[in-house]
């Protein structure tokens, strides 16, 4: 495996266990955490370059760290976040086709 992808799979757990702190802290709440991931996946699909230069697997490619992040956000509720294979496994399971794969 490319040593970058397990940097950034340390760096997405990282930040989903920090949205656990803060939610738990009571700082922001996990409402709060969605609105902002989901603000930033359509941010992520909607660059131009994305929606019309780029594959479906390298869009989903480009916002599978938002959606883990959602996932383990809208999970945790108090107790442990999943580990990142088992996140992974649920984003691949609940993605949507584009548009254009319709």
């Amino acid at each position: 495996m490319n040593t970058a992808n397990l940097q950034l799979e340390g760096l997405v757990m990282a930040m989903a266990l920090m949205h656990q702190l803060l939610v738990s802290k009571g700082l922001v709440g996990t409402d709060e955490v969605d609105r902002v991931l989901a603000m930033a996946e359509e941010t992520a699909l909607g660059d131009y370059r994305v929606a019309e230069d780029l594959t479906p697997a390298n869009r989903d490619a480009i916002v599978f760290p938002v959606r883990l992040l959602r996932l383990a956000n809208n999970m945790a509720g108090g107790r442990e976040v999943p580990p990142f294979s088992e996140l992974a496994r649920m984003v691949g399971e609940t993605k949507q086709p584009y548009n254009d794969q319709r």
